[in-house]
């Protein structure tokens, strides 16, 4: 049995995130994904929350953490406790390690987006679990081919994943397991796994800012 399974997304409780409770729900239950991590910038609280109110569909959440570092940004997943931003990218790794956690690195090379950079990679190179080759919200600096070819030489896993910040779109970018995981055997997996991938749409790059503003407005209502 196949496991679709998308290991970046954004919840309410990033600021430029949307998703909530009921949408991680419907997509459990009628979408197309079987697990879904939650990546929210700079803390996992929200994750935990969803989580635990989801009760059973919950055991299909993955709690994760987007952190920025000194260098670029590097997910966390399976973590239990949130990771501090602003460490380096050796000090990031090693507290993800610290908690057993998995290190997924997002949208690496990218410039416009805090991927981190190719020098910083190699530093942490050893500690390095899964690397995104294909990110839904991809358009105006797509370096998923650059990605590719990085972790083939390197002989990393790889994965496709909406980096979704709200619901239009979502559903559409994936990994495809060809059966069930743990998180011990998720990257070995991810190694023979096929790809979803589409775009989310101008609505869907567009979700960021538009949560930004919105969260704005309403501190300014206040």
């Amino acid at each position: 049995m196949s496991v679709k399974i998308d290991l970046h997304t954004h919840s309410y409780g990033s600021p430029d995130g949307g998703l909530t409770v009921k949408d991680f729900s419907l997509m459990l239950e009628n979408g197309p994904l079987d697990w879904i991590a939650i990546t929210d910038h700079g803390q996992i609280a929200a994750a935990q929350q969803i989580k635990a109110e989801l009760g059973k569909l919950g055991e299909r959440i993955i709690i994760g953490e987007e952190i920025k570092t000194t260098d670029g940004e590097i997910i966390g997943l399976y973590l239990m406790k949130e990771i501090a931003e602003g460490l380096t990218p050796i000090e990031t790794v090693a507290a993800i390690r610290a908690q057993n956690g998995l290190v997924y690195i997002p949208h690496p090379f990218e410039t416009q987006r805090s991927g981190i950079s190719a020098k910083a990679l190699v530093e942490i190179i050893d500690d390095v679990n899964i690397i995104e080759t294909c990110n839904g919200r991809a358009v105006f600096q797509n370096k998923g081919k650059i990605a590719q070819d990085w972790a083939e030489r390197h002989n990393k896993a790889t994965a496709a994943s909406s980096d979704v910040h709200g619901w239009h779109g979502w559903g559409r970018t994936y990994s495809i397991l060809s059966s069930d995981f743990s998180k011990e055997t998720l990257a070995n997996l991810l190694g023979a796994a096929t790809f979803k991938q589409n775009k989310v749409g101008v609505r869907g790059l567009l979700y960021p800012k538009f949560h930004r503003l919105r969260r704005m407005l309403n501190a300014r209502n206040r």
